[in-house]
């Protein structure tokens, strides 16, 4: 029986994801790092330190290190996110239903630890959650389902009885190999890529969830 939902943050909980490639270029223009915008797709799902060390082996450039490059743009992207982000569609009633079940509500994501606290709380979602997770803890970020698995181990939740949703096709293959079942919320952009195909369900918005015959 399903009694845990593990939610991912950027795309599916907050409207983020667009932000990161506006920080990632912001902060490589600022430090002449040569990687252009649409070869970030060349490091999509990795840890922003791992995006940044991917940097550095293929555009080298002079100056910052990895690690004070890879910190700028978790600053940038925290900034952004307060200006420019929103909570998504469906996300608050949705949050609140599974809290009046009674289901244990966690955040398993890929963002580093400092931009998962300080997100949350500051879009006041801190109140659903008793667990927040980040590949940073676990060191392994999706698809490897690390994160997953570490968020319910501390919710006490046995991964059979877990729902996990998700925006990315990443995040998917996570939560499948972490054996929980998984909800995809995909953006329009990607919503027919039949790599979503391996989800148990499929949705263009939280909105559309009914947790009373969805989980079963």
């Amino acid at each position: 029986m399903i009694d845990t939902a593990i939610f991912d943050m950027d795309g599916l909980l907050l409207d983020t994801e667009p932000l990161w490639t506006k920080s990632m270029q912001r902060i490589s223009e600022k430090h002449k790092i040569p990687v252009k915008p649409h070869q970030f797709k060349e490091t999509t799902g990795l840890k922003i330190h791992e995006v940044v060390a991917y940097w550095a082996i293929k555009y080298p450039w002079q100056g910052s290190s990895v690690h004070e490059v890879a910190e700028e743009v978790i600053d940038d992207i925290i900034e952004l996110s307060k200006i420019e982000g929103r909570v998504m569609p469906g996300v608050i009633s949705l949050l609140k239903q599974l809290q009046e079940m009674n289901f244990k509500l966690g955040v398993a994501t890929s963002s580093p630890i400092r931009m998962l606290h300080e997100l949350i709380h500051y879009f006041e979602l801190q109140s659903y959650f008793i667990e927040l997770s980040s590949a940073d803890t676990v060191g392994l970020g999706k698809p490897h389902p690390a994160v997953f698995l570490h968020c319910a181990v501390q919710m006490g939740s046995n991964p059979l009885n877990c729902v996990v949703f998700e925006d990315s096709v990443n995040g998917v293959i996570a939560g499948k190999a972490a054996r929980m079942k998984v909800i995809a919320v995909p953006d329009a952009l990607h919503f027919e890529d039949k790599r979503f195909g391996i989800a148990d369900l499929k949705f263009q918005s939280l909105e559309e969830v009914n947790p009373e015959t969805d989980f079963n």
